[in-house]
């Protein structure tokens, strides 16, 4: 382990010369007073290595994910079974220390692994070019609904109520400086977007539909897509379970301009909400107006095969009012681990697993039935469904946390108008006794 050396008390008191000051306090002179913390921090006296992992072990066991909980939410973030062997290639050194390729010719590895990321999440979504340069699900989602203001010159994007609040709400940040403006779609009785509630005359830059949806309801895109067409708008087809296309037609297949969400199920673990991974895929006639880095294939002088930065739309590489985003990240290390999952799995791996969640899901939806709890939404879900529980139900889920079960997600904070609805999430990590175990309590 590489030690930190910090700087001496001589070096800092010739900083401290050099910029006309006389005490680290100086720096700091323009700030009020009041609003300086001088606390100490109360550290505890110092440990062997060994007491410090015994510590540490112990306070990883007072969470959740330490001591055996079993957590139903999923809500934008999914647990899902992890291989020995991604953990292990994602270890390598070369690309744990990777950084952004600048310099290509010494880059070759990262350059290659962020290529076949891209390929990957091309045919996953059915899309002819992808980026590996957002942050998250939520400033992809973002990025998208700019692009298309900049496509198409309009001033205005339909969003559907349905689509991941966050999301929502990261958006609205991105745009309301800007003086676009930003109209919802409301969901129908069935959890679904509601295609009737489009009007001619709205005029978008850009129709925004999620599949699942934060119901995990799956959207028809093809009426939405088709309004885009008729009005001269970009169709954004987002989602935050991408393993939902193992099973159902990916966004291309259904008239997708950009396809972009959340990549965290593909092989990243959720580590208390982070990192994140924002997928971005597209038309290729779209794609000088994508934000963020695409690495292309090339061939050098001798005809060897080579890798390259195809295009960087930031600031810092071109031409200030040519650049489409200021984005930084290439996200090279969360990305080769979708990548990695990805080819792990292969076609008949994803869609087994696909296969697998959508029955665990279903399983645990008709548990609820069966035991009498009503399911407001009919549509065919994936991964996660709304209960509408009974009054009183908060008080029962803080039991089964004691129990170590988390049932479900409360929604009616996001969603005012649905109190009493909770979202609940199973994947392939779920067993059938653990389901009927949430059954059993739930009902009891």
């Amino acid at each position: 382990m590489m030690r930190y050396l910090p700087h001496t008390g001589e070096e800092i008191t010739q900083m401290l010369q050099t910029v006309g000051v006389n005490s680290l306090d100086d720096l700091f002179s323009e700030i009020p007073k009041d609003c300086c913390c001088r606390l100490g921090l109360r550290l505890p006296e110092a440990k062997t290595e060994w007491d410090l992992n015994e510590h540490m072990e112990t306070l990883s066991a007072r969470t959740a994910a330490g001591s055996g909980y079993k957590i139903f939410i999923g809500s934008g973030s999914y647990e899902h079974h992890i291989p020995a062997a991604l953990t292990h290639l994602l270890g390598r050194s070369e690309f744990v220390t990777s950084y952004t390729p600048y310099q290509p010719e010494m880059a070759q590895g990262t350059l290659q692994a962020i290529y076949e990321y891209q390929t990957l999440v091309c045919r996953l979504l059915g899309m002819e070019v992808a980026n590996a340069s957002m942050y998250d699900g939520a400033s992809s989602f973002a990025e998208a609904l700019l692009m298309a203001v900049r496509i198409t010159g309009k001033k205005k994007v339909l969003l559907s109520r349905a689509i991941h609040p966050h999301f929502r709400r990261v958006a609205g940040t991105y745009l309301s400086p800007t003086g676009y403006q930003i109209e919802e779609i409301p969901f129908d009785e069935t959890g679904r977007t509601d295609p009737h509630r489009l009007l001619k005359s709205d005029d978008p830059a850009a129709i925004a539909v999620q599949s699942p949806n934060f119901f995990g309801c799956i959207e028809d895109f093809l009426p939405f897509a088709e309004f885009a067409r008729e009005t001269g708008a970009l169709f954004i087809a987002t989602f935050t379970e991408p393993l939902t296309f193992g099973v159902f037609k990916n966004p291309g297949s259904l008239g997708a301009d950009i396809s972009c969400g959340e990549g965290q199920s593909l092989g990243i673990p959720q580590s208390f909400g982070g990192p994140g991974l924002g997928i971005f895929s597209g038309k290729m006639k779209y794609v000088r107006s994508m934000p963020g880095r695409l690495v292309g294939k090339t061939r050098d002088l001798e005809g060897r095969q080579g890798f390259v930065l195809t295009l960087a739309t930031r600031e810092q590489h071109i031409r200030r009012e040519k650049a489409t985003s200021n984005i930084c990240t290439n996200n090279s290390l969360c990305a080769l681990a979708s990548a990695i999952y990805m080819a792990l799995l292969g076609n008949t791996g994803f869609h087994a697993l696909a296969l697998l969640n959508r029955d665990k899901t279903e399983y645990l939806k008709k548990g609820f039935q069966k035991a009498g709890f009503s399911i407001p939404f009919q549509s065919p879900t994936f991964n996660e469904f709304v209960v509408n529980m009974p009054a009183g139900f908060e008080k029962k889920r803080k039991t089964l946390m004691r129990k170590k079960m988390v049932a479900g997600f409360p929604i009616s904070n996001l969603y005012p108008d649905l109190s009493d609805h909770y979202l609940f999430c199973a994947t392939e990590t779920k067993s059938k006794a653990d389901l009927d175990a949430l059954l059993e309590e739930a009902a009891s």
